[in-house]
């Protein structure tokens, strides 16, 4: 295939579709990408006639915010490696290392700012103590699915909205994938009301964090790899983390037993890859397309992995003795109505996150209208919990 051709195949994606039917009827080898526009590619100063030998080779550090196990999240940014090296012909090349290898996984928006790795792989809301708005690139509670999320950064504004903040940082950001809503978490005690949160001890980044802490529960943030040694310990009562097969891979069950849902905080939590501003500046055209292209199809390689592998991992939760229980109808009430009071409070204090959150808030009424529809209709008859 001429090196042309090829380019016009390769070099741009789709729109990310994680999450939808037709991503969830895909392998990520299926994933198919749509044609540049070479003319405009051209006019920018883009993909030139030179033989490949001549081409400028690039080689990029990643650091990720977790382990090397979890080949569902960390996996997802091997597939951008993998992707990448593929459609450059090996002359643009991203190392990725998990989370404490370079720099602790809770430091990645750091490392990246102050180029000390080109990349990273990480979540968002992380990174709220810096500025709350970065929550919205990947979600906030009772918010966003993982389609409706994906929909309004790709299609809906929300990037474009959202890229003045990272630019702050240094950084440009791209969607790396979406886990789809998560579990509530692991206790080590059954919930009877709000009222058995008050003391609690739980790891829980991000916004659900802020709102578990005004019902009273004593707030943690830990990385992947440090939560069930504390657990263990009882340095901590209670974890989230993401749903089935991660918290089966590290192994919370063996310490909590009660496995709650849903995971009000994280309906649609959407992971990101940071890029140094000034590493992308450098980047030819030319990668700048193959990253892209390979960015969408990872983070589609995400979502139907997770979609993929979730269902039997509970199937052996249960198998193994783990309890399962609902969020209790006055705890969904009452982190609802304080995890929208937080975002409005937010919203009145800082112009620039209203400018965000505005948007943001019109998506989200017009998204819940929509899928309370056709989508909770055919859910609410279809999906039956385990028991029932």
């Amino acid at each position: 295939m001429k090196r042309r051709e090829f380019l016009k195949k390769a070099a741009a994606g789709a729109a990310v579709a994680a999450g939808t039917a037709a991503a969830g009827c895909a392998s990520a080898e299926q994933v198919q990408f749509t044609a540049s526009e070479p003319a405009k590619a051209s006019a920018a100063g883009g993909p030139s006639n030179a033989p490949r030998s001549a081409r400028k080779k690039v080689r990029w550090r990643l650091t990720s915010s977790f382990p090397r196990s979890l080949d569902t999240i960390f996996g997802g940014a091997e597939v951008l490696a993998e992707r990448v090296a593929a459609m450059s012909g090996g002359d643009f090349e991203i190392q990725v290392y998990p989370a404490g290898e370079i720099v602790p996984g809770l430091q990645v928006l750091d490392a990246v700012q102050q180029n000390t790795v080109e990349m990273g792989q990480t979540a968002s809301y992380y990174y709220v103590g810096k500025n709350p708005v970065l929550a919205y690139d990947c979600c906030v509670p009772f918010g966003l699915t993982a389609r409706q999320q994906t929909a309004w950064l790709m299609e809906g504004g929300g990037l474009e909205l959202l890229r003045p903040a990272f630019a702050d940082f240094n950084i440009i950001n791209f969607p790396a994938g979406n886990t789809g809503v998560q579990m509530g978490g692991w206790f080590k005690k059954e919930l009877g009301s709000a009222a058995d949160l008050k003391g609690l001890k739980m790891r829980i980044p991000g916004l659900g964090g802020s709102v578990m802490n005004r019902l009273g529960v004593t707030v943690q943030v830990l990385a992947g790899g440090d939560i069930f040694p504390a657990l263990e310990r009882g340095a901590i009562d209670a974890t989230e983390w993401v749903g089935p097969y991660d918290d089966e891979k590290f192994g919370f069950f063996k310490v909590a037993r009660y496995y709650y849902y849903p995971g009000w905080w994280e309906p649609g939590p959407n992971l990101s890859y940071y890029v140094n501003t000034e590493a992308w500046a450098a980047l030819p055209l030319e990668f700048q397309e193959i990253f892209k292209a390979a960015a969408e199809q990872s983070a589609v390689a995400m979502q139907v992995r997770y979609d993929a592998r979730n269902p039997a991992a509970l199937t052996r939760l249960l198998e193994a003795g783990v309890q399962m229980r609902p969020f209790s109808d006055d705890i969904m009430q009452l982190a609802e109505q304080e995890s929208l009071a937080l975002l409005e409070e937010q919203a009145a204090e800082d112009v620039a996150y209203r400018k965000v959150y505005e948007p943001w808030k019109k998506a989200r009424g017009e998204a819940f209208s929509w899928w309370g529809a056709a989508e909770r209709a055919y859910a609410a008859f279809a999906f039956k919990p385990p028991g029932v």
